[in-house]
């Protein structure tokens, strides 16, 4: 890359504005938990001047916000965007979590994003590229994102970058081994008692040129005689990457001919196919030394970002409609075009309010304008309903986020991303348009929430703030699902998982004020007769005045799954006068809904009325509707009653390695395997049908299983009845609950 290590800086404590898409960079930073992205993200603000001190702009507020990190384990939980400038470029870092629960947030910042740097930390050696750290790249993949491969930790001892950088290629580099490939190598300092020689800056391959970090400031020399030999081959199998994917088909032969091919040719290649997405530079970057402002690599970065990553106007934007579905052309990032952007993160600020980090695909936004916001709804997760969606709204002020500051901005363009405060009726996901020619844009991917907490007020109090705190965490967090369980009666969220639950419950407590209690999650049981009963219901009471009269005589038989409750009058003679039959029919069901022997929903069953008696005076509607339920519980005492469970067909997609493990799981929980089939890039999907009952924690348990690698879904099937004993269990707690 270019030599641009005395660029003049962004300087810390101002706002960093760009005019025009070119001018933007905005690169997302990903890779497993503890890969050390966020150390790379201050080390960068560092040599930049976004920041006087590591991590630490001129106030000494944190570059990242520590309000959203988990102290115990030091883990991010949520996007973060740290803004800067290199050679008059502005560089919007987004900085994602690496822990899988907060999968969510990394598709934000992909979303948000032109361009990766997938971090890989040198300190866990080749072990640290786990089927984890794979599937985040498959993650990148997916999208189409350009990606560029740092290696971090490399004061560790015992770091082998050769050996790291070949496990990158094979691993990253299926189809390719030759498209991920070193920029640099690390340049070793004097070997100490240990044994262990520290990296202390690197060499240019391409360049050929040493690029030394020892005192703290990089310095450039040129390679020694000896330092030659051993780059010649890397740098020949680089330039051999390089040209194979270059457009001019005339290079290889040339080069291959022996041609020494310019510097500048290399180089303007390099960079197209890493915009193209096709290869995958590998660098290193170390941290920067006490006192010191540059870390090890940290200008190379800087430099490959800036002058080898594609601007926005590379990037394809989102399709986008209208919001009632009818096609519109597709967006260019002009910023002159029609307005079009997108809320890629919602979160609160205990002062400010509501925060909107939004994404400006084209046009320019600006304060005090009205925009339109056009959202999907995510009505089935517990958020507002997509017609609430359609609003008008007033843009307040637009910031530049840096830690916990908010730095004040005049306008944002196309391509670039600012802060929007208080908008009330936008969730993460909402377009924002003109008002006058309303957008929607196709959504991004959510990963579905499987693993339910149900929970309730700690207190009254609490109980009075819930539904409100509710509503705001799941506006924050469409990776979250809101369930208020009409069967169950429980308030239950569905996370991703455990990490995922505790950052919720977390944030209601300290952000809303709302305390809640985790209770066990209940299932959706039903019951149903397992055979032919007949009842009486006797409903007489005199006590002066007009009584209560009604007898009915009923017959209750099986019906098929999913029948549902069938009634079926067979009274001869007006034994049950005309108006009452209703009455016992509505008796009937609604003792059907509370259930007949534990508590649950009666179902598939068919109620026949078949005889009764009423009197001419103190007959009645409700007199009748007693008698129904009473005929329907004495029929349910002379029978056998079955606990119906719900039943789920699970797709679970897995490494070949793991998949009798998971076979065997399933069998553990009551499952029954209807089928296996092989899936790309070695795994193998398995499809079952398990007893929900039998999986309220496979969201955590599967991970454990598969190292992190398992992905499942689920879906309802059926209810079918429970074995005996723990059928009997359930009637026995319901028992003695009463």
């Amino acid at each position: 890359m270019g030599d641009k290590a005395n660029a003049h800086p962004g300087a810390a404590g101002r706002a960093v504005t760009a005019d025009h898409p070119a001018s933007v960079r905005n690169v997302v930073l990903v890779g497993h938990s503890g890969s050390g992205k966020t150390t790379l993200v201050e080390a960068l603000a560092l040599t930049a001047g976004a920041v006087n001190r590591a991590g630490r702009v001129e106030d000494g507020t944190a570059v990242s916000d520590h309000d959203e990190i988990e102290h115990r384990q030091q883990r991010s939980v949520q996007l973060s965007l740290v803004p800067l400038e290199w050679d008059g470029i502005k560089i919007n870092l987004l900085d994602t979590p690496g822990y899988a629960d907060f999968v969510g947030e990394l598709r934000a910042g992909l979303r948000a994003a032109d361009a990766a740097l997938f971090v890989v930390s040198a300190a866990e050696g080749t072990e640290g590229i786990t089927g984890a750290t794979r599937m985040v790249w498959e993650e990148c993949a997916a999208v189409g994102m350009p990606r560029a491969i740092v290696v971090t930790h490399l004061e560790s001892a015992r770091t082998d970058f050769t050996d790291i950088t070949r496990c990158c290629a094979e691993a990253f580099g299926a189809d390719d081994p030759d498209a991920v490939l070193p920029l640099y190598l690390p340049l070793h300092g004097e070997q100490g008692p240990d044994g262990h020689a520290p990296v202390t800056g690197l060499i240019g391959l391409l360049s050929q040129r040493i690029y030394d970090y020892a005192s703290g400031e990089r310095k450039e020399s040129e390679p020694g005689g000896d330092q030659l030999p051993l780059i010649r081959e890397a740098r020949d199998k680089l330039i051999e990457g390089i040209i194979a994917e270059s457009e001019d088909e005339s290079l290889m032969d040339r080069y291959l001919g022996g041609e020494d091919i310019d510097y500048k040719t290399l180089v303007d290649d390099l960079e197209r196919a890493v915009a193209r997405g096709i290869f995958h530079p590998v660098l290193a970057a170390g941290p920067a030394a006490q006192g010191a402002r540059q870390g090890i690599g940290t200008v190379e970065l800087l430099e490959l970002i800036t002058g080898g990553f594609p601007t926005p106007l590379e990037h394809p934007a989102p399709a986008v409609t209208t919001p009632d579905g009818k096609a519109r052309p597709a967006l260019t990032c002009d910023p002159d075009g029609p307005l079009a952007a997108e809320v890629v993160k919602t979160s609160s600020d205990p002062y400010v309010g509501r925060i909107s980090l939004v994404r400006v695909f084209s046009g320019t936004l600006r304060p005090d304008e009205t925009v339109h916001v056009s959202g999907h709804g995510l009505a089935d997760r517990g958020h507002e309903d997509r017609a609430l969606h359609e609003a008008d709204e007033r843009i307040g002020a637009l910031s530049s986020p840096f830690g916990k500051q908010q730095r004040t901005l005049t306008r944002c363009v196309a391509g670039d991303l600012a802060c929007v405060a208080k908008l009330h009726r936008a969730e993460t996901g909402d377009t924002l348009s003109d008002k006058d020619a309303p957008l929607l844009m196709e959504p991004w991917d959510m990963p579905d929430p499987l693993l339910p907490i149900a929970i309730q007020a700690h207190s009254k109090a609490d109980e009075d703030k819930l539904s409100q705190g509710l509503a705001r965490l799941v506006a924050e967090d469409p990776t979250m699902r809101l369930e208020q369980n009409q069967d169950t009666h429980q308030v239950v969220l569905w996370c991703l998982g455990e990490a995922h639950a505790d950052v919720a419950l977390e944030r209601l407590r300290s952000r809303y004020g709302v305390q809640v209690d985790v209770v066990p999650h209940k299932v959706s049981l039903r019951e149903t007769f397992a055979d032919r009963s007949t009842g009486r219901g006797r409903h007489v009471k005199q006590s002066g005045g007009h009584g209560q009269y009604a007898i009915c005589e009923i017959e209750v038989e099986p019906l098929p799954g999913g029948s549902g409750i069938e009634f079926v009058d067979k009274v001869v003679g007006g034994a049950v006068p005309r108006q009452f039959i209703p009455s016992v029919e509505k008796g009937v069901r609604a003792q059907a809904a509370k259930g007949v022997a534990a508590g649950y929903a009666l179902i598939d069953v068919r109620v026949t009325l078949l005889d009764g008696k009423a009197h001419s005076v103190d007959s009645s509607d409700a007199a009748f509707q007693t008698a129904g339920a009473l005929a329907l519980r004495e029929a349910a005492a002379g029978a056998r009653i079955h606990l119906l469970e719900p039943v789920a067909e699970v797709r679970v997609l897995v490494g070949d390695d793991h998949v009798g493990a998971v076979m065997s799981d399933l069998s553990g929980r009551r499952g029954r395997v209807v089928g296996t089939e092989q899936a790309p890039g070695g795994r193998t999907l398995v499809r079952a049908e398990v007893p929900e009952i039998e999986i309220g924690r496979y969201a955590v348990d599967l991970r454990s299983l598969s190292q992190g690698t398992g992905r499942f879904s689920r879906a309802y099937v059926r209810h079918e009845p429970m074995p005996p004993q723990l059928s009997e269990r359930i009637r026995e707690q319901a028992q003695g609950a009463s």
